[in-house]
């Protein structure tokens, strides 16, 4: 982990109504993962737990009543190619529910991880990655503080807006062409780009980050104290969402430009997909001076 100071910065941006308005917050310090978990650091969690991920449970019905029978197993979402696609029309074009993924298998039943235990673990839900960071001592980090850590200390906001050279990302056309320019096309193992100033890699792109805050439309109620770990009570009848941070390896120029510090989206707490990860963030005193 690395220490991310205390600051007060502009959050927010302008690019997406979500990520709007933008103001001023503060944030006290915090450690925080140098990279996100991997696939070898959640297999020694579910090795010395037991654990069963979201997505290796049958599909809470109460919560997706209707479903058919296919998204009813347990599974993740999966990002599939497509040989052709219209960008503005629905995702479903390129993410299919498959049925057996999950974190072990994140590409479904005949994939594996074996020789990628330094890949980002995916595959798994808002629960799971609180499970792991409870078993550590740790919580996710409130979006204020994941944002804060990613501007590395730039306290304005908007001075991101280019797509990074030091991440991966999607260059080509989303979603049928990618050249992997940037050394990979999908997921990329941890650390493989340079870190920010903070001393923390693949911060943007890579696949998105979950934090401990419930999605808002706006972030316009965010206020700098430490946001509560346990947020997964049921709105509406339906499954709680949180935000998600830092977009992925799918981002791309002509569609979702959310490589940037301060875009967020919404993701639905017990869906599992092959883009989401996270990382864990330690409530702590800061390291002495010598």
């Amino acid at each position: 982990m690395v220490w991310i100071p205390a600051g007060r910065f502009d959050m927010g941006d302008s690019k997406y109504p979500e990520e709007m308005p933008v103001q001023e917050v503060a944030v006290e310090g915090f450690w925080m993962d140098k990279t996100e978990v991997s696939n070898a650091e959640f297999a020694a969690f579910v090795k010395a737990t037991g654990y069963v991920t979201v997505a290796e449970r049958p599909v809470d019905e109460r919560l997706h009543p209707g479903l058919p029978e296919e998204m009813r197993k347990p599974g993740a979402v999966v990002f599939v190619m497509p040989r052709d696609a219209d960008v503005n029309g629905p995702p479903s074009q390129w993410w299919r529910y498959i049925p057996g993924a999950n974190w072990r298998h994140p590409g479904g039943p005949e994939t594996t991880i074996t020789g990628k235990e330094a890949f980002p673990v995916v595959a798994i839900a808002y629960e799971d990655a609180q499970a792991y960071a409870k078993w550590k001592g740790h919580t996710l980090p409130g979006e204020a503080q994941w944002e804060w850590a990613a501007r590395g200390g730039q306290v304005k906001a908007g001075m991101d807006h280019e797509q990074p050279k030091n991440a991966n990302t999607w260059q080509g056309l989303f979603p049928v062409q990618n050249s992997g320019e940037d050394g990979f096309i999908g997921l990329a193992p941890v650390a493989c780009y340079a870190p920010n100033a903070y001393g923390l890699h693949d911060m943007l792109g890579n696949v998105w980050e979950m934090t401990a805050d419930t999605f808002t439309p706006n972030h316009s109620s965010l206020n700098s104290a430490p946001h509560s770990p346990d947020q997964l009570a049921k709105r509406n009848g339906a499954a709680a969402s949180h935000v998600i941070k830092g977009g992925s390896f799918l981002c791309a120029p002509n569609y979702c430009v959310r490589y940037r510090t301060g875009a967020r989206h919404e993701q639905e707490d017990d869906l599992a997909a092959s883009h989401l990860g996270f990382r864990t963030i330690l409530l702590a005193a800061p390291p002495t001076s010598r």
